[in-house]
């Protein structure tokens, strides 16, 4: 068991925390929002515009042991359930400082956590960094296990991104990310 740490020591962390999540909000054009939420928990959120999924949110909660990091990433699948858990597991296993799980209402997340004495800044990098790019290569191919409309949803979704990159209408109604 890792050690726990006292209120001083987590007040330390908690700045070396505000500070790094400061830096990287300046630092990166595709971060939207860095806040810290309400309530008992110390906690904080990082939102960053995708290309794949329109936002990813990561969430960091301060515990007296550990930092932990996680970030919704679907809704519970309304077909092909065992499949999609099935490929969610074996991508666990590649996965280094991540886990998917199932969480509230059944719907898809992916978490980690890191021991308040390992905590540095390159660590803080390398899980938003991995749960940004998890999302990112994995959103849309986990929507289309789990739901019917979804390869039609990305299919119109992709030429409205055409059609707003270059400006010219392609024929076609926007579509919106709804499932973020």
């Amino acid at each position: 068991m890792s050690d726990l740490f006292d209120d001083a020591a987590i007040a330390r962390v908690e700045r070396q925390i505000d500070e790094w999540l400061g830096r990287i909000r300046a630092s990166y054009t595709n971060i939207e929002a860095v806040d810290r939420a309400e309530g008992d928990e110390i906690r904080w959120f990082i939102r960053m515009r995708g290309e794949e999924k329109d936002f990813t949110t990561i969430w960091l909660t301060l515990g007296q042991r550990t930092l932990r990091y996680e970030t919704y990433v679907m809704p519970a699948p309304e077909q092909n359930a065992e499949l999609l858990y099935e490929t969610i597991l074996r991508r666990n296993e590649k996965l280094v400082g991540a886990h998917f799980s199932i969480g509230v209402e059944d719907a898809i997340f992916l978490r980690g956590e890191l021991v308040l004495t390992a905590l540095a800044e390159r660590e803080l990098d390398r899980a938003i960094g991995t749960m940004y790019s998890v999302v990112e290569q994995l959103f849309w191919s986990l929507l289309e296990i789990g739901f019917a409309k979804a390869k039609a949803m990305r299919t119109q979704r992709s030429s409205t991104r055409i059609t707003e990159r270059s400006g010219k209408p392609l024929g076609g109604s926007s579509a919106s990310n709804s499932a973020n």
